[in-house]
């Protein structure tokens, strides 16, 4: 059972800290905010549901305009869903700076399921891809991959966002045979689209990332 946070995290652009659009098309828009601690938020609402992908430990207290108040707790690395929810201040109780992914779904999800393909990388490699979460909208994976190591052919049915939790240094092999190398920093997110291919991790340092699957 994955945790549902009770109402938003942060505010999407300025309002919580520092922040950068990274991604905007007609699915997602997904936003990266760095916020210091005590860091305060005007009031605001979120109109959109979202997967928040923290790059590392913190908290989080949040007060809500009629009056109900909460807080959060959030480990190095963990996803979590986040409802749209109305008017709202959300204080930073971290100790350090936090960085987070803000996945804003613009869609509602649709009849596809993702994973039903016979070569889904969950089923393919179950030891390196896990499943954290699913609702209606998304399905949010765990990829850890150790270095020097491959992943044999798989599926990607579906569109999603690729945030790296560590750097990446991979040989990535399409259907077709062609080979491609893809090199990213930790905390860079990317956008995916349907595609059959292997991959093999170049490097000797371990690899990390949260894929967030759209249905």
């Amino acid at each position: 059972m994955h945790r549902i946070l009770a109402g938003s995290l942060l505010c999407a652009l300025a309002a919580f800290g520092q922040s950068n659009v990274v991604i905007d098309n007609e699915h997602v828009r997904v936003v990266k905010v760095t916020s210091d601690p005590g860091t305060r938020t005007r009031m605001h609402d979120h109109k959109m549901n979202r997967v928040m992908i923290y790059l590392q430990p913190g908290a989080q207290d949040f007060e809500f305009q009629d009056g109900k108040r909460s807080t959060i707790r959030w480990k190095a690395g963990e996803p979590l869903w986040s409802a749209a929810a109305g008017m709202h201040v959300a204080i930073n109780k971290s100790p350090a700076p936090v960085t987070i992914m803000e996945i804003e779904l613009k869609n509602k999800g649709t009849s596809a399921k993702a994973g039903a393909s016979p070569l889904d990388p969950v089923r393919v490699d179950p030891k390196r891809y896990r499943v954290e979460f699913e609702n209606d909208q998304v399905r949010v994976v765990r990829v850890k991959l150790g270095g020097k190591q491959s992943i044999p052919m798989h599926e990607h049915a579906t569109f999603r966002v690729t945030t790296n939790l560590t750097a990446q240094d991979f040989r990535v092999t399409g259907a077709d045979g062609k080979a491609t190398e893809v090199k990213r920093g930790a905390g860079e997110a990317a956008w995916g689209t349907p595609s059959k291919h292997k991959e093999e991790n170049l490097s000797a340092e371990p690899f990390e990332a949260i894929m967030v699957e759209l249905k």
